[in-house]
């Protein structure tokens, strides 16, 4: 694996939040995050993934982690687990912000349909979740840090089914820029990685994700789908000392998929 002291990782405190399941985007960063000597912090919404997450940390005991309830559609909740990550942890070096929600119905129907709530959720648990996360942080982040969110190719093309979730990741990406440019002076970075298409429980609302997958093995550069591993490193590289030259970024792992016409 990657030089631990490259990394620079070790001991450090980061906070992992959208862990679902063992399939999730976040378990495979969490997972190499244990690997390589951080302190892990989860952060769940739902009792049963509370559950999950228990099973899987116990195979990782020689590392210090924790297990914290926030509901990102909650200023409250989000203000509560970030002061008792910080009473616990004093310092958050990194953050993985996981953690996107659309009504199945907003999906489902034609976007012409989508409702006003269903927008405004969608904005609020996606993209609204970022800055709040990020405002209830900084005042841990006393050492600079960086801040790393979960995109996908749907915000800045159309792609079909992902509907209000495309809008809602487009805003995500512009308020990740922002958020870049507003707290760059405190040395944190905060930048966005768009994964290509792997079969997570987010993935189990697209109804037509087995032809994309095929799409994407004919078209992408390499001619091959990405997995959970190959955007976990990635991730790891860019919540580590190896990236901190770069900040405001949407970095694509995907095979190269998002080049091609």
């Amino acid at each position: 694996g990657m030089s631990m002291n490259l990394l620079q990782l070790e001991n450090k405190n980061i906070v992992v939040m959208g862990v679902a399941n063992e399939r999730s985007i976040a378990w495979g960063v969490a997972k190499r995050l244990l690997e390589v000597g951080a302190n892990v912090i989860f952060t769940y919404r739902k009792e049963r993934s509370k559950g999950k997450i228990e099973k899987q940390i116990a195979n990782y005991t020689e590392h210090k982690t924790a297990i914290v309830e926030c509901d990102v559609n909650s200023d409250d909740s989000i203000a509560q687990a970030f002061e008792t990550i910080g009473n616990e942890f004093n310092v958050i070096h990194g953050i993985v912000h996981s953690v996107a929600f659309a009504h199945a119905e907003d999906l489902r129907n034609r976007f012409v349909e989508t409702s006003r709530e269903g927008y405004a959720f969608a904005q609020d648990t996606s993209a609204y979740s970022l800055i709040a996360v990020a405002k209830a942080a900084k005042p841990y982040m006393t050492e600079g840090g960086s801040i790393v969110t979960m995109s996908y190719l749907g915000a800045e093309r159309v792609l079909e089914g992902y509907n209000v979730m495309g809008v809602a990741k487009a805003a995500l990406e512009a308020s990740m820029r922002y958020l870049a440019a507003d707290i760059g002076a405190d040395n944190i970075r905060v930048n966005a990685i768009s994964a290509g298409a792997i079969r997570t429980l987010a993935a189990k609302g697209v109804p037509s994700f087995n032809q994309i997958l095929h799409k994407i093995e004919e078209t992408a550069p390499l001619k091959r789908n990405t997995n959970q591993e190959e955007v976990a490193d990635m991730t790891i590289v860019m919540l580590s000392h190896l990236s901190r030259g770069v900040t405001g970024e949407t970095i694509y792992i995907d095979s190269g998929y998002n080049i091609m016409g």
